[in-house]
């Protein structure tokens, strides 16, 4: 899941995204290009599926 589309998700403001998360707007900085698995995870459910966990990629 890219950090750009949940933060779109969210009405394309990090602050909201941090909100809904219970985080920082700056820990929403550090992701960097990629959600975190974890909360990957956490934004799916949040979004009843609107938003899916990135399929894993084969090293």
């Amino acid at each position: 899941m890219k950090t750009s589309d949940a933060i779109e998700y969210f009405g394309g403001k990090k602050i909201e995204l941090a909100r809904a998360l219970g985080l920082s707007p700056s820990a929403i900085t550090q992701w960097g290009d990629s959600v975190p698995v974890r909360r990957q995870y956490e934004l799916e459910r949040l979004t009843k599926g609107d938003l899916k966990v990135a399929e894993p990629v084969a090293a």
